[in-house]
């Protein structure tokens, strides 16, 4: 089984396609909500501890003395809160372990201007914020100095991590309940766009099948709509094509029939005085005498082709009788190559007292064909084999001539049809086959042309051991 990493059907591309645009859609929403929501809260978060930071600062640094001693500094210390490390030159004062990750850079920055800086970072898998300040002495004159007393906070982010963790997740569930409707959406629109869809493969499939009147009612006024108007054309189009056809193949063959019926009666008038003058050409001088076998010659081909006509034109109205009786096959056959003079010429294989029910008149036609065709295009010895199966019968004829070309072979029951072109005349009708192949379906079996594997043409006939006249 080949994998394909796209499904086929229609539909279920269709859903497919909505609710991946749906995911990167809601996943894209929750990205961007997520994102800007996060930011402003740690943002407002941050905002919020510096401002702390800096009043608790404001509250304590009036009281302090310059140059401030330890005391001043733990009581500095003490007032901003846990996790502070306050500095003077070599005085220090911290509380917390926290205080350990104030950064260089923070230090440095804090050290060289005379204002608030944050950084945040993360230490020990948490999110931190640094803060950082130098108190600056304010001389009456309003001369700002730096006191030299350095101030830093370590301040924990990881309940605004939480709170954006705890956006986020609401955020997806939120866009995970979107997906059922986006699947339920998806199957009403798929829906509604291949319904026409399938009544518009209906009705092909009703034309293949012969229904020339299928049509599918458009609806609306979109691509499917103008689909389905001109598919409706189409059909229209292809029914006055095949019915005027049908017309002029009916008419062919009742004209056909007509005249084969019409010529009979004539035909039969001129066989008997053919028949008379055969009695008498023997006294005939030898131009006329070879005029009057011509005449006799073409006359009985005349009455053969009027015959196979007026066998096909039963074929066609569906008017051949199948009159089936069970007839001993080894016996039968043998009475029609017998009947023609070529029992001596054919090499029979038949098991004996094989009793088959077929159209005793209708097998002797098919038998007579496929041999005289062997004959007439093949090379002897010509075999004709039986072989009884438990269904059906197989009858097979072979010759040992150059065989059937591919493009012969399926052309080969075709009515008139000739495999040299150039042989405008033959002393076949051209309807032999094509009589052998129609009797055979009569049955209820078949024939079929092939090569032999000697290299000869093979006909092989299969007749059902269970046909009941129809």
């Amino acid at each position: 089984m080949t994998w394909r990493p796209w499904p086929r059907g229609l539909r279920t591309r269709l859903l497919a396609a909505f609710v991946l645009v749906t995911l990167l859609g809601a996943a894209a929403s929750v990205w961007a909500g997520t994102r800007s929501a996060g930011r402003a809260l740690v943002t407002s978060s941050q905002d919020q501890l510096v401002r702390g930071f800096s009043d608790q600062i404001g509250v304590v640094a009036p009281t302090l003395t310059y140059p401030p001693d330890q005391s001043a500094l733990d009581r500095l210390r003490a007032a901003v809160g846990a996790d502070t490390l306050v500095t003077y030159r070599d005085l220090r004062s911290g509380s917390g372990a926290g205080v350990d990750v104030v950064t260089d850079t923070l230090r440095q920055t804090v050290s060289t201007r005379n204002r608030m800086f944050s950084q945040r970072i993360t230490a020990h898998g948490r999110p931190l914020l640094l803060l950082g300040t130098s108190i600056v002495v304010t001389a009456p004159d309003g001369t700002r100095t730096a006191s030299g007393i350095e101030v830093f906070a370590v301040r924990d982010l990881s309940p605004v991590q939480h709170e954006v963790e705890n956006l986020t997740r609401a955020s997806i569930g939120a866009a995970a309940l979107v997906i059922p409707l986006a699947v339920l959406l998806a199957l009403l629109a798929a829906g509604s766009v291949l319904r026409p869809v399938r009544d518009l493969r209906d009705t092909a499939r009703r034309l293949a099948d012969g229904d020339l009147r299928a049509r599918t009612a458009p609806a609306g006024a979109d691509e499917l709509a103008e689909l389905t108007v001109t598919v409706n054309e189409m059909a229209e189009s292809l029914q006055a094509s095949i019915t005027t056809m049908q017309r002029m193949q009916a008419e062919a063959r009742r004209f056909a029939a007509d005249v084969s019926h019409e010529l009979r009666t004539p035909l039969s008038t001129l066989t008997a005085v053919m028949d008379v003058l055969s009695t008498v050409t023997d006294d005939l001088e030898p131009a006329v005498q070879e005029s009057a076998t011509l005449a006799i010659t073409e006359t009985h081909r005349l009455v053969r082709l009027v015959e196979d006509l007026m066998e096909v034109s039963r074929f066609d109205a569906g008017t051949a009788p199948l009159r089936i009786e069970d007839v001993e096959l080894a016996g039968a056959v043998r009475d029609c190559l017998r009947a023609r003079s070529w029992l001596d010429q054919v090499v029979l294989t038949v098991p004996e007292q094989l009793w088959v029910p077929v159209d005793r008149r209708r097998l002797d036609v098919i038998l007579a064909n496929l041999v005289a065709n062997a004959f007439r295009h093949g090379r002897p010895p010509v075999l004709v084999s039986v072989l009884p199966a438990v269904a059906q019968v197989l009858i097979t004829v072979v010759d040992h001539g150059p065989g059937l070309d591919d493009g012969v072979r399926d052309h080969v029951f075709d009515r008139f049809y000739k495999a040299d072109a150039a042989r405008s005349r033959s002393t076949g009708s051209g309807l032999g086959l094509a009589i052998a192949l129609e009797n055979a379906r009569l049955h209820g079996g078949g024939l079929t042309a092939g090569r032999a594997e000697t290299g000869g043409a093979q006909f092989v006939l299969r007749i059902p051991r269970n046909v009941r006249p129809s």
